[in-house]
């Protein structure tokens, strides 16, 4: 039954979403606030991860086609597909899901705990608009950029892999890049990050947004919605990967 009641809930919270904003400038300023928090605050880690993912995938990609029936560039072929298909998406979403994801709970947690939802809203605030919707309306802006930024570093760290462990050449590498692409990949690409976007921002919200308890439930609510977080992702992956490929 708690199942069935975290999910009536997690529906009426989206439905008090919209409403006419009580000051437009306030929930822009907010807005904006959590743009920066969640684009500049995940933008490194994407960067590294990014880099290194598509290191790994040259390098191993590489030691499993040793046979010379196979042209070399088909290296650079099989990375850019596996960093445009799932790396980017999935892998990010799912360490976006513990940078932003556990920060979005904690901070709605916090506020519960210390009674600010509440003085909000006897201020006459719709806080489930002017908390939540900003989060999420942020998330699904940001997150698929961090996406798009995954794809060409993790692309970008396999050729510079490639070079530097003298794997292939750049103009080999840069041929495979060219060699059979598909455009609607980038595009199936772009749907896991707006599915996931949504799916991160607004569970994290849901468990921080009904915190009950102390500093002590803040923390198992941030955990809580991490888990959620990458449980759904993997489920939406495997949802739209039969759906649209």
């Amino acid at each position: 039954m708690s199942i069935f009641s975290d999910i009536g809930r997690y529906l009426l919270m989206l439905k008090g979403m919209f409403s006419r904003p009580e000051n437009s400038k306030m929930y822009w300023k907010e807005f904006m606030h959590q743009c920066s928090e969640i684009g500049i605050g995940a933008l490194g880690i994407v960067a590294i991860i990014s880099v290194f993912i598509g290191a790994v995938s040259t390098v191993q990609t590489a030691y499993q086609l040793l046979t010379p029936l196979i042209p070399r560039s088909t290296i650079a072929t099989i990375v850019r597909d596996t960093v445009i298909l799932e790396f980017a998406p999935t892998l990010t979403c799912i360490v976006l899901a513990g940078v932003i994801g556990s920060k979005i709970a904690s901070e709605l947690g916090n506020m519960r705990v210390s009674e600010q939802i509440d003085a909000l809203e006897i201020m006459g605030i719709n806080t489930r608009a002017y908390l939540v919707m900003p989060k999420i309306l942020a998330g699904l802006l940001m997150i698929p950029f961090l996406i798009i930024l995954a794809m060409a570093l993790g692309i970008w760290g396999g050729r510079l892999a490639a070079t530097m462990a003298n794997i292939i050449s750049t103009g080999t590498y840069d041929k495979g890049l060219h060699d059979g692409f598909l455009p609607y990949n980038v595009f199936f690409a772009l749907a896991k990050a707006y599915t996931f976007a949504f799916i991160i921002s607004s569970v994290s919200a849901f468990y921080g947004y009904y915190v009950k308890g102390g500093s002590l439930e803040i923390g198992r609510a941030s955990t809580k919605a991490v888990v959620v977080s990458c449980i759904l992702i993997l489920f939406a992956d495997y949802v739209l990967s039969a759906l649209l490929l």
